[in-house]
């Protein structure tokens, strides 16, 4: 009995952590860039109270084998998954706004060191740096230099050139371009992509950042649409991949999932309440 009240209280635990984290995605469903989670349960120890035995062939019979008897102990919390899908797209119009369409994230240089990051909100900043809203730097190459993924650089412009120049637009391949006062196309810089062997590996850290672990595996950094990496839509934003419907059930399933694991406790209870009573 005792057994089964633990066990109950294991599943109350980890039903709750489901919640917790339906829960996250339901309250980021209109964060950009947003990956929503799942939690996936396994069973907890089993104890043996019989143990396997194989048969024994004998002329004239013989001892059957027997199969092994154990009892479970609840279950717990496997893992938190991240779901990496490509999020449904919301046109902006601002130039600065720009879209992963496919594989890869933006490389943005924080003080704790390179982040990673689906949210492509930039803007530039009064020193002429390619900045996300949190006022990181985007990494890439400056002027019509290369990318290269061993030395990434700050997007960086002149501001007086950046105050004269006109249709600033982001290209597919993240060439960042305008046209000066005189109508001449001028680079200002291309944005860099990464992906990674596990992007399942990445850790999360607020702000719509992920950072590396070791677990992600092998980086690859280039230019948008080479290599696997998707190309950008500039004007664009991604918004988060929650299936609203999908969390509902899973809200659902997580909440009688409780109730189930609830019963089995008070039912355990008033078991071992019949065992008291027995003594009068």
């Amino acid at each position: 009995m005792l057994r089964s009240m633990f066990a109950g209280v294991s599943g109350l635990r980890s039903h709750q952590e489901m919640m917790d984290v339906v829960g996250n995605n339901i309250s980021n469903v209109n964060t950009h860039g947003f990956k929503s989670e799942r939690a996936t349960f396994q069973d907890a120890l089993y104890q043996t109270q019989r143990g396997a035995t194989t048969g024994e062939e004998l002329d004239g019979g013989g001892e059957g084998g027997v199969n092994p008897l154990q009892i479970g102990l609840g279950a717990n919390l496997a893992s938190v998954d991240t779901n990496f899908g490509q999020g449904s797209f919301e046109m902006t119009g601002r130039a600065t706004d720009v879209a992963i369409d496919g594989e890869g994230f933006f490389v943005v240089d924080t003080d704790e060191g390179e982040a990673y990051t689906r949210a492509g909100i930039f803007d530039f900043d009064g020193a002429g740096n390619l900045v996300d809203r949190n006022g990181n730097t985007v990494m890439g190459a400056s002027g019509e230099g290369d990318i290269d993924g061993e030395d990434l650089e700050a997007i960086t412009i002149d501001p007086d050139t950046l105050s004269e120049l006109r249709d600033v637009s982001v290209q597919r391949n993240g060439v960042i371009s305008g046209r000066d006062g005189d109508g001449d196309e001028e680079i200002i810089g291309t944005i860099a992509t990464a992906d990674f062997t596990n992007p399942g590996g990445l850790e999360r850290d607020g702000g719509s950042l992920f950072r590396p672990t070791g677990a992600e595996g092998d980086m690859a950094v280039g230019a948008p649409g080479e290599d696997g990496r998707g190309a950008l839509e500039g004007g664009v934003l991604e918004m988060g991949n929650v299936d609203l419907a999908d969390e509902f059930t899973k809200l659902i399933t997580a909440q009688r999932g409780f109730q189930a694991n609830s019963r089995t406790i008070t039912t355990s209870d008033e078991l071992l309440q019949e065992l008291v009573n027995l003594k009068r």
